[in-house]
């Protein structure tokens, strides 16, 4: 099941893309003033909604991220073996987290802003996954029962303001410098997430390219390791890292500017598709 959040009108719901369209489940939940993370500890309950008639076509509706309103945000550093070779720095014993909030993040089609102070806007594809069902202390082994889904993630990034210092958090935080989408693909629609491939083009050039399993930290150990001191609520995002091949260690430097386009795709999960543009 492909789980969405959008806009349309001055209305805004979630519903599953199908072959015909978006079924409106937020209507059909008579859920007014509730969103997608309100039931997504029982995700499975909704997968019924999925031989219902479309109520809008795909083209009418305006995205939003999947979870738009997310309790918590992780994003994991140093995940890929291919990404930390390319910097050179130690392998982590621990996953390396920060924040990203959610007026940060841009859905599938909206653009990414790139802001006037820097020059130094840098790409890093990933893999996201969403919490379902809460907790803490989760067990590894039963990790993977509280992931509602998965999705595309660019962890856009501003190279100069995370190297202002140890902390990464200026430079992975500003207004709608990264994406999400473009929709939320529940695992009974993902099988073995080591067998799939994540790539990022910029305007159409190959600038990322792996294989899930170069992972450092999965998603069971995340889960397990993130609940160990903070608690787990449905909804929360999880960002996986980047691999190798971002900008700030080509040669020469690749930065994203105004006019770009940036795609993050993942197997089975979709094409997240976002242009640049400049900002104040």
């Amino acid at each position: 099941m492909k789980l969405v959040s959008f806009e349309i009108g001055d209305a805004k719901s979630f519903g599953c893309v199908t072959s015909d369209g978006i079924v409106d489940i937020g209507k059909h939940l008579g859920a007014r003033g509730k969103g997608l993370r309100a039931y997504l500890d029982d995700w499975r309950a909704l997968l019924r909604f999925e031989a219902y008639p479309a109520d809008h076509a795909v083209d009418d509706v305006t995205l939003l991220p999947p979870v738009p309103d997310p309790e918590h945000i992780l994003c994991v550093g140093l995940n890929y073996k291919s990404h930390i070779t390319e910097t050179g720095r130690d392998t982590p014993k621990f996953p390396m987290l920060f924040n990203r909030y959610p007026e940060s993040l841009v859905a599938c089609d909206t653009a990414l802003i790139r802001p006037q102070i820097s020059e130094t806007f840098d790409f890093e594809g990933e893999l996201a996954f969403v919490i379902g069902r809460g907790g803490r202390n989760i067990a590894k082994s039963a990790a993977l029962e509280h992931v509602a889904g998965y999705a595309c993630f660019n962890d856009g990034s501003i190279r100069e303001f995370q190297r202002h210092t140890t902390q990464f958090l200026p430079g992975k935080n500003f207004w709608q410098s990264g994406s999400f989408g473009p929709w939320l693909v529940t695992p009974d629609e993902v099988g073995n997430l080591a067998e799939l491939y994540l790539t990022t083009r910029l305007n159409g050039q190959e600038v990322q390219h792996a294989r899930l399993d170069d992972l450092l930290f999965g998603v069971e150990d995340l889960v397990a390791y993130i609940s160990s001191f903070l608690p787990l609520q449905p909804g929360d995002v999880i960002a996986t890292g980047t691999t190798g091949g971002v900008g700030l260690f080509r040669e020469p430097q690749l930065w994203m500017k105004a006019g770009d386009v940036v795609e993050v795709e993942i197997d089975r999960l979709g094409l997240l598709s976002n242009a640049i543009k400049d900002g104040d």
